[in-house]
């Protein structure tokens, strides 16, 4: 539906009784909802993005490709069959119990990881990306098997989920990821100056007063919180993480107290100006966004790897 700017603006400034009743109901129930939750997804991943990066001490962590966010979508997709199956997908229940699940997936798939990638002589990168890969075949292979049980409608939903969409934004989701990407940015803000201090290795961290275990975990929480509620209501979106954080540091460095803001703001762009492409490339089809930020990050993503490939054997 082709709506003007002017009718755009005046709808959202003014809810003016000279636009068409349709046209506010567009604005309002359709396009702004999908643009703000475009936004807020953005900014949560590129958050988690770049504390992954600090955390890992490592440029090729991302949520995306070790594996954190498959985690979180078998549990996000266990919780769209079980929901179907016990009919409670129009309930209060069905708010709460994706996210979740989402969660959960993302924790236990993060606390892996990390643990099969550190030691006491540091962060394996080799090791982490070989894990993140054995957990997202893992996790492929548990949504499949969800999608061999699934019945017909159950499989749409995990179909189209899985491919990442804003198409299904609702305020209800807005209000979600407005509140947790206040808590990640509050929580990350305070921990800038460890996570700069953690740059220089754990043990200088240490002798610098900073509880090193204590911050791990705390951060391993939160970013996880965040992946699983970017998946819950977007589905897989990947490279986000990756990409916006290397942006950050070209324009304002590595320090984390610059890096964590700026990196929110282009992630927000990013996924946004993503979504706006998906929507006028095919159209009047949609293509899903996943698509677009994996044609994007993707050759990014080899082009780290190109670069770091003395460093990683």
């Amino acid at each position: 539906m082709s709506i003007s700017f002017r009718d755009s603006l005046y709808s959202l400034l003014f809810r003016s009784d000279d636009i068409a009743t349709h046209i506010n109901l567009v604005i309002h129930q359709i396009r702004l909802p999908r643009t703000l939750l475009c936004l807020l997804v953005g900014a949560i991943l590129a958050l988690c993005g770049v504390v992954m990066q600090g955390l890992f001490r490592n440029p090729l962590a991302e949520p995306g490709i070790i594996g954190v966010s498959a985690g979180a979508s078998l549990g996000a997709a266990l919780a769209i069959v079980l929901l179907a199956s016990f009919e409670l997908n129009a309930t209060w229940m069905s708010m709460f119990t994706l996210p979740l699940c989402a969660f959960i997936g993302g924790v236990l798939t993060t606390l892996l990881v990390y643990r099969l990638g550190t030691s006491q002589l540091g962060t394996s990168v080799t090791i982490m990306l070989l894990a993140g890969v054995a957990i997202s075949a893992l996790s492929g292979a548990g949504i499949g098997y969800l999608n061999f049980l699934a019945d017909d409608q159950m499989l749409r939903d995990l179909t189209l989920w899985s491919m990442g969409s804003f198409a299904g934004a609702n305020w209800p989701q807005i209000y979600l990821c407005l509140f947790v990407l206040g808590i990640l940015a509050y929580c990350f803000h305070r921990r800038a100056m460890a996570l700069n201090a953690l740059l220089l290795g754990e043990s200088e961290a240490r002798h610098l007063g900073i509880g090193t275990q204590q911050l791990k975990r705390a951060l391993i929480i939160l970013c996880a919180a965040g992946v699983g509620i970017t998946v819950s209501v977007a589905g897989m979106i990947g490279f986000v993480g990756l990409v916006v954080p290397h942006l950050g540091r070209m324009l304002v460095g590595p320090d984390h107290r610059y890096l964590l803001p700026v990196s929110a703001l282009l992630g927000a762009l990013l996924l946004t100006c993503a979504d706006m492409f998906a929507r006028v490339a095919v159209a009047p089809s949609e293509l899903p966004i996943g698509i677009v930020t994996a044609l994007v990050g993707a050759p990014f993503f080899l082009y780290l790897l190109f670069k770091q490939k003395g460093k990683l054997f």
